[in-house]
């Protein structure tokens, strides 16, 4: 909808904003001194780290969460930029940013129209795929909500939540899982009043635009790419597929960890390059632990990996010129740093091996396609990160090859140093990347995902060195700088069309978080809803309404993410939701919430349980209207328990039609019923009033004639299709167990 783009873009803007704002005086304060003019470009990394350094000590002064501090708080960075005011001269820097905030303004400009136009329902959370939104959510709600000693609701519910050595919620998000993501939705939501499903994915969003200044510092100062050269790759990385496909699949911790490393890197590039000695290398102490802090945050287990390309350039220049003894003083004042932010969080580093045990125990994530060199370049043809097709695909590889090549050869020129830093920033990643690659195709695992997530957090200093060849952007040569702008505009167009492809998945196959989802909150107003069995059968549902609910106690009967470990269901109330409804005839018993959702106290003297059975195909769903269906076959069943001790009479309504008319014979537990007929067209159609025995049923749906092929590319035989049933328990007594009730004869 149009008039949601304006929204979502509001909030886009007011979250770079508050970001720039909390990182601006730290930034002034803790830039050294040779490049304290060039501020700017730090400051929403480090206003991202400060807010979750703020949170972190909340968690630990046991604080009523962000919503009770968060905007006191806000006085902190007043206090630094007043600090800093007094000690440098502000606009003169911002000026000279004017460039960098239109090639942001551009990125958000963008990004952002899928967003709003995937939700009806105003401003919310959408996916292309992954639950992690979700995850993020839960520990905004526990940060934004809870003291760390509260263990009221699904917080201290330990035989659910227990993951490792955790066995409390609040500290799942302590030292185990991603931390800083969830900090900062918590945090921004509190200041500017946003609902945690309102925040998730716009602040992924905001997070991809605010590394574009680090991805145009690396290209600037470390390859010393002109400055237009340089916005333009920063321009290319805010556009490319490779990141937007993080910000669909709602990956925030991906894109902190991203700048963390982008910060890391050249800090470590310029401390060995400098001369000074130790004075001037204490000074890049702050922001090596701005990037520590939010590296360990976000996605501490990388921070194994993180200081390769920084390492193996130094090492590599030590080596060549015989300065061992620098390499170890250049060693101490890079991990110095890491040691103070693994002091402050140490809870974050002694859940590493935990963390990496959990890697090894579960296969998380999907498979990802490959990226051949066009692919670095986000020369993708869909929105799934698919290669184009045929000899297109090697025509474009070995183009971008060369071009790569070209760039370092002509870095070569200029000087040893920065050919040598251009093949660092790339090739050990790469060599990660095909490893993990050929791991997952050898063990058939989902080792592509991992190696994705490898290729994008180190993606910053990678595309600012498969940039290198811009340098031509400056030729003498009028014929030569023209070929090179030309073709950066056909890489461009390149990415635009694959943006234009993944914005198409995001309106038309995203998961998204809407007003019937969203109302499963009202459960937590209800004194009476004490405890909760979630029977939602989908995962992105199931996840959300956690999230939305930690204020009751919840129990699954699935593994559901960690930290939501599969139990008996000892809830007083059911949550239903999916395609089944349950309702019992007493008002106090029953809570509709939402067409999709509603929930049932099990201590009603109408209570019962149905599944679905065998002889159903897979759900499907069209996001646009946001419909949920699932085909049956020529027979398919469900299955019922009546835990009464006497019989009990419900009628099942089903929303349903078929590719053709058709009668279907309805049996209970092998008894026939009675028959209904379907149309073509959507139609709510009733069952007879089936009398169910104490125990479990099984009532089956047969169609009196065996359906054909649904199409000549579709060989499933297709009874109906099902959008919901409403299974209503009439009151009374059920009378004689004949199976069926003797009006419906």
């Amino acid at each position: 909808m149009f008039w949601n783009y304006p929204l979502y873009l509001g909030v886009g803007v007011a979250l770079l904003a508050h970001l720039f704002f909390w990182g601006a005086g730290l930034a002034a304060l803790i830039t050294p001194r040779r490049w304290r003019r060039f501020w700017p470009v730090f400051a929403l990394v480090t206003g991202a780290m400060l807010q979750s350094l703020v949170v972190w000590v909340g968690a630990y002064a046991n604080l009523p969460g962000t919503d009770a501090y968060g905007r006191w708080c806000e006085v902190l960075p007043v206090i630094l930029l007043a600090v800093a005011w007094r000690r440098m001269r502000f606009w003169p820097s911002l000026g000279k940013s004017l460039w960098m905030v239109l090639m942001m303004g551009a990125s958000l400009l963008l990004i952002t129209w899928p967003l709003s136009q995937a939700s009806k329902s105003g401003l919310t959370t959408s996916s292309i795929g992954s639950c992690d939104a979700a995850d993020y959510a839960a520990g905004a709600r526990v940060l934004r909500e809870f003291a760390h000693s509260d263990r009221s609701g699904f917080i201290g519910l330990t035989e659910v939540v227990s993951v490792r050595s955790t066995d409390i919620f609040f500290d799942f998000w302590l030292r185990l899982n991603h931390f800083t993501p969830s900090a900062l939705m918590a945090f921004n939501g509190s200041v500017l009043g946003l609902e945690v499903y309102e925040v998730v994915g716009m602040l992924t969003a905001a997070l991809l635009v605010a590394t574009l200044p680090l991805v145009y510092w690396l290209a600037r100062t470390l390859l010393r790419l002109r400055p237009r050269v340089a916005l333009g790759l920063a321009l290319l990385y805010g556009l490319s597929p490779v990141t937007w496909y993080a910000v669909y699949q709602v990956a925030t911790g991906q894109l902190i960890a991203a700048q963390a490393i982008a910060l890391l890197t050249w800090c470590g590039v310029v401390l060995w390059r400098q001369q000074g000695g130790w004075r001037a290398g204490l000074a890049f102490g702050g922001l090596l632990f701005a990037g520590y802090a939010l590296l360990l945050g976000a996605y501490n287990f990388i921070v194994v990996v993180c200081l390769v390309p920084a390492a193996g350039f130094a090492a590599g220049c030590a080596l060549w010129r015989g300065e061992t003894r620098r390499i170890t003083d250049w060693a101490v004042l890079m991990l110095a740093p890491l040691l103070g932010a693994a002091l402050v969080s140490y809870e974050r580093v002694d859940g590493l091996i935990e963390r990496m045990s959990l890697f090894q125990q579960y296969d998380f994530g999907w498979r990802i396609p490959a990226l051949g060199p066009e692919g670095w370049l986000g020369l993708v043809a869909d929105g799934h990160l698919n290669a184009h097709g045929g000899a297109l695909r090697w025509l474009l590889g070995a183009a971008v090859l060369a071009l790569i090549l070209a760039g370092w050869v002509a870095a070569l020129k200029r000087g040893a140093r920065t050919a040598f830093l251009a093949a660092v920033l790339c090739a050990p990643i790469l060599a990660g990347y095909a490893y993990l690659e050929w791991r997952g195709v050898a063990r058939g695992t989902n080792a592509s995902y991992d190696a994705y997530k490898l290729f994008a957090v180190f993606y910053p200093g990678m595309l600012a060195a498969f940039g290198a060849w811009l340098v031509f952007a400056g030729s003498a040569n009028r014929g030569l700088r023209t070929a090179t702008i030309a073709v950066f505009a056909l890489i461009l167009g390149g990415n635009l069309y694959a943006d234009w492809r993944l914005g198409r998945r995001m309106m038309t196959e995203r998961l998204t978080v809407g007003r019937d989802l969203w109302a499963v909150q009202k459960l937590e107003t209800l004194p009476e809803v004490t405890s909760l069995n979630m029977n939602i059968p989908e995962f992105w549902a199931r996840l959300w309404a956690n999230a939305l609910l930690l204020h009751r106690p919840q129990y699954f009967a699935t593994h559901t993410y960690e930290g939501r470990l599969n139990t008996a269901l000892k809830g007083e109330w059911d949550l239903n939701g999916g395609l089944i409804r349950i309702q019992v005839p007493e008002r106090d018993s029953f809570v509709l919430l939402s067409p999709r959702f509603s929930a049932v106290r099990r201590s009603s003297p109408h209570y019962l349980r149905m599944e679905f059975g065998s002889g159903w195909y897979d759900i499907e769903r069209l996001a646009r209207p946001n419909l949920t269906w699932r085909w049956s076959g020529p027979v398919a069943n469900w299955r019922l328990e009546n835990p009464q001790a006497g019989p009990l009479r419900a009628v099942l309504r089903l929303r349903t039609r078929g590719l053709v008319t058709r009668e279907l014979d309805v049996f209970l537990n092998n008894r026939p019923m009675g028959r209904i007929r379907i149309g073509a067209e959507l139609q709510l159609i009733p069952t007879p009033v089936l009398t169910l025995p104490p125990g479990k049923s099984v009532i089956e749906l047969r169609c009196t004639e065996r359906p054909g092929p649904a199409s000549s590319t579709d060989a499933r035989e297709l009874g109906l299709m099902l959008q919901g049933v409403e299974v209503e328990v009439l009151p009374g007594p059920a009378g004689a167990m004949a199976g069926v009730d003797s009006d419906s004869r």
